[in-house]
């Protein structure tokens, strides 16, 4: 095919406009593979708790800080496990027997905007640069979730195993023994395993909310030299006491029935 319009981009000139009109469209009804109950592996929610922790910490600022601005702060989870063990759910009764604990670890970042007086201020006022720094707070903690916390009892680990089996063989004694006697036992010369593997489904944590209360003090003020105003002073180590809540979701994939409409 031949364009009459000959230009530097080949068949279709992108220079000329070209109207753009409606689609229509219809909805399709995709085929149901299984109209009837059927299983399905989906996210199951086992708990939803709100974790209380607090922390201390002395940041120090590579600058003299004449006042902080701002602080802006994001809580980060790096580790939210669920210990689960073999004898957390009675066999008989399916029930959880005691309260399963959950490790977590994480940190709050921390971006401290501050100002820092400049080396040109005069005696009588105070000139500042904005600068900012950037902090990791870390924690660590373990929460223990009771039985009558969890919507639906996490799937326990199936154990790996491995047995050994042997054959019964009889060998002569030899030379200095009776002929009629055997040796009765296994043949050592021979080693027989059945093992088996199970990969379970990890349970596993989504972060929902979180929220912080926190106290900053400065330890090492010290008024501005000069004829600043009396109440101006710098500072570079300050005491940071933080309350910290946050609501997390502990999820596991799990099979369950379910019935198609």
């Amino acid at each position: 095919m031949t364009n009459d319009r000959k230009g530097s981009h080949g068949c279709v000139n992108t220079n000329q406009s070209a109207s753009m009109e409606q689609c229509d469209n219809v909805t399709v009804n995709p085929p149901l593979v299984n109209a009837g109950p059927t299983i399905v592996q989906l996210p199951i929610t086992l708990a939803e708790i709100r974790v209380t922790s607090n922390l201390v910490a002395n940041i120090h600022f590579p600058d003299p800080v004449l006042e902080i601005k701002d602080i802006k702060k994001r809580v980060k989870i790096v580790q939210c496990r669920l210990l689960l063990g073999g004898n957390t759910i009675d066999p008989a009764t399916g029930l959880l027997t005691r309260p399963v604990p959950l490790y977590l670890k994480g940190f709050i970042r921390k971006n401290i905007q501050y100002a820092t007086p400049c080396a040109t201020s005069k005696s009588d006022c105070v000139s500042s640069d904005l600068r900012s720094l950037t902090v990791d707070v870390p924690f660590e903690c373990v929460t223990n979730i009771a039985p009558d916390q969890f919507f639906t009892n996490p799937v326990i680990p199936t154990f790996n195993s491995r047995n050994e089996f042997d054959f019964f063989r009889a060998q002569d004694l030899g030379h200095g023994f009776p002929e009629k006697d055997q040796l009765l036992s296994s043949d050592l010369s021979q080693f027989h395993q059945v093992s088996e593997q199970s990969y379970n489904q990890l349970p596993y944590c989504e972060l929902i909310s979180s929220r912080m209360v926190q106290w900053d003090e400065s330890i090492d003020r010290y008024p501005l030299p000069g004829n600043a105003p009396f109440e101006e002073g710098t500072f570079q180590t300050i005491v940071e006491k933080t309350m910290l809540d946050f609501t997390i979701k502990v999820l596991q994939k799990q099979q369950v029935n379910i019935t198609a409409l």
